[in-house]
């Protein structure tokens, strides 16, 4: 036997010295993580340790920061020397696919895309404005009596009725970015940073935005609206407050913007200033306007929510009339209207109690659409549990006209508990389903969103 091992171990030695031996081929460098642990907006994060095989160790992992993938939900980052990804707080929502890349001591590379599905927290922006506000009134004629809107500039304009209700938000509609305008709740005492506004008007120079507050299509998005929605809670001296931003950018300290809007004190019921300029085309808040999954889930589960939506919830045309109603603030539009007198000075606001005599276009800037109560609900609200609380809540309080862009488009948060399939079923309802509401009895000051009953 000794014998054996001895020769044995002479012929491996004059293989090696002959060249004749060839040590295995090293196999490929590829990372073996495909999912990561997803987390709760607000929450810290659990962990998740990236990992690689192949290739030539030691490996140093990194983001692919191109502008094709999303990078880590806001809140977590990457230890580039063991690949572990972790977060003291999680400040994104939604579902999100980074790609990581791993690089041997060879320099050789390999990535590959890994999900992170993270819950969103938003039962705040239900709570925004007071009871009486107008964006928690109900507009269904069942219960209010609230008539239809017969001015000649209330109506979508026809050539957009045809299209149909179409969510812009859920949890992988928007792969591999998450699907929606988020927003963030941060406390009293959250410190303000600098923020620089570049283009249109601006509320606050400085506000509690933190670092990992997330952005409308992530920060690493290159374009689009890039909202940042913080909602400040009351503590002691300190007043509820809600700041927007408009194509935001955090540049590793300040903040800067395209332009912002403030709500010092949400729990009164003032408007912006007329014609001043939000976030929005129309001048309305954002965040409040938003359909969410806390809303719609309420105590229940995503397979079997029980929620309630309780505030009209935004939504775009491809061209708004260049006039507002209460309780829009400003618009950005198309056409014009006219009294006997002649025509009415664009961009100002129309009432729906002394309507125009004419107008070129419809569809004024914070018009509420309800759905028609003489239109069934589709028979896929049946199965589709989210889409059918979301359908009640288009009759009761209604739709409202927010913003330029592809006509039906409904916005919400993101959120990895949204039913993508589910909320498919919106698509069975167009815009021709809904009728303009006259709130015009309601107005008890033209500047603030208080009713009177």
């Amino acid at each position: 036997m000794e014998k054996s091992l001895l020769a044995g171990v002479a012929l491996a030695l004059a293989a090696i010295a002959s060249g004749a031996y060839a040590e295995p081929a090293p196999t490929a460098l590829q990372i073996i993580t495909t999912k990561c642990a997803g987390g709760t907006q607000g929450a810290a994060y659990a962990g998740c340790t990236i990992e690689a095989t192949g290739g030539k160790p030691p490996y140093t992992f990194s983001i692919d920061r191109t502008e094709n993938y999303p990078p880590l939900p806001e809140g977590l980052s990457l230890k580039a020397t063991t690949g572990l990804v972790s977060g003291a707080q999680i400040g994104g929502q939604g579902n999100y696919f980074p790609r990581l890349v791993v690089t041997d001591s060879a320099k050789a590379q390999a990535g590959r895309q890994i999900e992170f599905a993270i819950n969103g927290a938003n039962a705040f922006l239900a709570k925004i404005f007071p009871a009486n506000s107008i964006f928690h009134h109900r507009v269904d004629f069942a219960t209010t009596k609230l008539p239809v809107d017969t001015s000649p500039a209330a109506p979508m304009y026809s050539g957009y009725l045809p299209s149909t209700v179409k969510p812009f938000f859920g949890s992988s509609g928007n792969p591999p970015f998450p699907n929606g305008i988020p927003a963030f709740s941060v406390p009293s005492g959250q410190p303000d940073v600098a923020v620089s506004t570049t283009v249109y008007q601006s509320y606050f120079t400085k506000g509690p935005i933190p670092a990992n507050a997330p952005v409308e299509g992530t920060r690493f998005s290159v374009g689009g609206d890039r909202h940042v929605l913080i909602y400040r809670a009351a503590g002691t001296g300190v007043n509820p407050a809600l700041y927007e931003m408009w194509q935001g950018i955090y540049q590793g300290g300040p903040w800067t913007d395209s332009s912002n809007a403030l709500w010092p004190n949400v729990n009164g019921n003032a408007l912006t200033p007329q014609g001043g300029g939000t976030s929005d085309a129309a001048g309305l808040p954002v965040g409040p306007l938003l359909a969410t999954a806390d809303e719609v889930i309420g105590t229940g589960t995503p397979a079997k929510p029980n929620g309630v939506v309780k505030h009209p919830i935004r939504f775009t045309l491809n061209h708004m009339l260049n006039y507002w109603v209460w309780p829009a603030t400003q618009t950005s539009g198309t056409g014009s209207c006219s009294t006997k007198n002649g025509v009415i000075p664009t961009e100002t606001e129309i009432s729906q109690a002394t309507p125009p005599a004419s107008c070129t276009m419809q569809g004024p800037a914070g018009e509420i659409f309800r759905l028609k109560a003489s239109v069934a609900t589709p028979a896929c609200a049946a199965t589709s549990p989210q889409a059918a609380i979301l359908i009640t809540g288009f009759r009761n309080y209604g739709i409202i006209l927010a913003d330029n862009g592809d006509s039906g488009g409904l916005i919400g948060t993101p959120d990895a508990r949204w039913n993508d399939n589910d909320l498919y079923c919106l698509r069975s309802l167009i815009l021709a389903n809904f009728e303009p509401v006259n709130v015009s009895s309601l107005i008890v000051s033209n500047d603030s969103g208080a009713t009177s009953k």
